[in-house]
């Protein structure tokens, strides 16, 4: 079996982006720098028999979790992994059928856990979560940041595999069983040895076997490789945070700090190397196996050893005249540009201090009398500090609110809606528009009044945006589910090229991939995104023209929940959950944003009312 990587699969790292939630988080752990965290001793290999630490791994979801946040159980399974060891692939199928003999992904009756810890020294955690869908991975996958858990229990190689009981000591370390060997798999195993291993610890003895030795791939550990010398800010470093930062790190952009000079730079420097060490920033969750995407912020491979190396170093400012001009940003809020029209809720809406505020729904007091055309559509809140999100949807005013008229949003490092020249969004004759906003408390009351901006085509129309909403709202989410799949699809009516994508679930989401099943060709994965995250929520566009789909495509969209204590986002692990608009409930919509092939469109647009004023319909 080949590595897991596919030859497509680019190493580049993110752009620094929006550091916005960056002072939430922390440079340091346990009072240590990270930088001096990785080169710390650690402690002397674990004995069998002997009681571990309790581990740090960093989940998918970019969260420090101890190995104790799982809960009490009878017994842990902690399976070492990377994404490049063929190996891996080889002995994951026996780890899941193994973990669902014990109840994965459902929580284990029998109180056993199975945990992927990732060890490969430059894999991220977008190609963790691709490892986990691609190989139907039913349990829960970390990383091993600074190799603590490896070096404590001793591990070499990957698919090596260790036993802890209830109490965290070490009862096997080894294979899973014989069967696979470097050059050669054999019918059969010969011994199942962690089956029989785990068999025993449940069983409250002693395994008759404690250690073996796995055939997986060599650990390469990380190292601190030293600075490169003449790396100065002005020269080296200032255009590259010009280039991937400062859009939303300047006065009054999205990021709650600016990135404009020097000092705001080395202000930041530990975060800003933490950011880049983990690929956080910028919010971009989609896998780099499937698509190719027009948005996607991101650094090079020399451009980020370039900034790492920079920030390791004494940080010289070099030559002021050897910086690039300053960036200048266009004036106003709008980053459509301004408006043609726009429409307000009539009374603001006012927060509490605290506590949980439901899903408010907002009407724009104007009903479109004709037919309007639009290219281009933002939400801009007043106050951005309590909107976590909305939603913006034209519907029928005799009607509840919808997401089947869905235009754009407002998510956490998301962008609004603008079409390329040449193409519009039609709001029907007759519609309204509501907004679903979700919004959250900051400690003091609070008050918000959303605008909506419409720009209108100044060129004639020949294509017509429009969304297929592929949902699911049946389903039941199981206390303690780690995995919890569910699955919608739709029907493409005509021939159509698809502009873009947009993924929607709630603090249990996991993941979600879009995969088109077109006549008579084989199924192909249009999108994945393997580390969905309810705070950053973004759009994914494809490049012009480049994803075709037929007539009678049918584009399945499927999903995966994380209902257990692990989720630190998880409002209640104990609950089963099933569809609703609060954010302790769940959804699972995929948003497919495309064009009809051969339409035909002609239309001369009024560019103050959005009005067709003649040509083809």
């Amino acid at each position: 079996m080949r590595s897991f990587r596919h030859a497509s699969l680019s190493r580049c790292a993110p752009a620094l982006g929006p550091l916005v939630a960056a002072l939430a988080g922390l440079a340091c752990r346990d009072g240590l720098p990270a930088q001096v965290e990785a080169q710390a001793p650690t402690r002397a290999v674990a004995a069998i028999g002997e009681r571990v630490d309790d581990f740090v791994f960093l989940d998918i979801r970019s969260q420090r979790r101890r190995l104790s946040e799982l809960g009490p159980r009878r017994a842990v399974v902690l399976v070492f992994v990377d994404c490049d060891c063929p190996m891996v692939g080889r002995v994951m199928p026996k780890l899941a059928r193994l973990a669902r003999e014990h109840g994965a992904p459902a929580p284990a009756a029998d109180g056993v856990e199975f945990l992927a810890v990732n060890v490969g020294r430059s894999d991220s955690l977008r190609e963790i979560g691709t490892q986990a869908i691609t190989y139907e991975i039913p349990f829960h996958c970390v990383k091993d940041e600074f190799f603590r858990a490896a070096d404590a229990l001793g591990i070499e190689r990957t698919t090596t595999v260790v036993v802890l009981d209830g109490e965290r000591r070490l009862r096997y370390r080894g294979r899973v069983d014989d069967q696979v060997l470097y050059t050669n798999v054999k019918d059969a195993p010969s011994r199942e040895d962690l089956r029989l291993a785990l068999d025993a610890v449940l069983a409250g003895e002693e395994p008759a076997v404690t250690e073996t030795i796995a055939e997986g791939c060599k650990l390469t550990r990380p190292t601190a490789p030293p600075p490169t010398d003449g790396l100065v800010f002005h020269r080296d470093i200032e255009p590259l945070i010009q280039r991937h930062c400062q859009t939303c790190h300047h006065e009054g952009g999205a990021a709650p700090f600016p990135l404009l000079d020097y000092d705001d730079v080395a202000d930041h420097a530990e975060m800003i190397g933490e950011v880049l060490r983990r690929q956080r920033m910028p919010p971009w969750h989609a896998s780099d196996a499937h698509g190719d995407f027009r948005n996607r912020l991101a650094l090079t491979d020399d451009e980020r050893a370039k900034l790492e190396d920079w920030l390791r170093s004494d940080r010289p400012r070099g030559d002021r005249g050897a910086a690039p001009p300053p960036k200048v940003f266009e004036p106003g809020p709008w980053r459509i540009g301004e408006p043609d029209r726009v429409l307000q809720v009539v009374a603001p809406v006012r927060l509490p201090a605290d506590g949980i505020v439901p899903y408010h729904y907002l009407f724009l007091p104007f009903i479109f009398r004709e037919d309007t055309w639009v290219e281009a559509v933002e939400i801009l809140p007043e106050n951005a500090r309590v909107l976590h999100h909305a939603n913006v949807a034209h519907f029928d005013p005799r009607e509840e609110f919808s997401q089947d008229g869905f235009i754009t949003g407002f998510v956490p490092g998301g962008d609004p809606m603008v079409l390329d020249p040449g193409t519009a969004m039609l709001i029907p004759k007759g519609s309204r528009l509501g907004i679903q906003a979700h919004y959250v408390t900051t400690g003091k009351p609070e008050t918000d009044r959303i605008k909506v901006g419409l720009r209108f085509p100044k060129q004639r129309v020949t294509k017509r945006a429009e969304v297929l909403v592929v949902t699911n709202t049946r389903f039941a989410i199981p206390p303690g589910a780690v995995a919890h799949p569910v699955r919608g699809q739709r029907k493409v009516e005509a021939d159509s090229t698809v502009i873009g994508y947009f993924a929607h679930m709630h603090l249990r989401g996991r993941d979600m991939t879009f995969v088109a099943h077109r006549p008579d060709a084989e199924p192909e994965t249009l999108l994945m995104v393997p580390t969905y995250n309810f705070d950053w929520q973004a759009s994914y566009r494809c490049h012009e023209g480049a994803v075709r789909l037929p007539a009678g495509t049918r584009v399945e969209v499927f999903a995966h929940f994380d209902n257990s204590r692990f989720n630190p986002f998880n409002p209640d692990p104990d609950a089963t959950v099933r569809f609703g608009q609060q954010t302790f409930e769940e959804m699972m919509y995929g948003f497919v944003f495309m064009t009809r092939d051969g339409e035909g469109l002609d239309l001369a647009i009024d560019p103050k009312t959005g009005h067709a004023l003649g040509g083809d319909r």
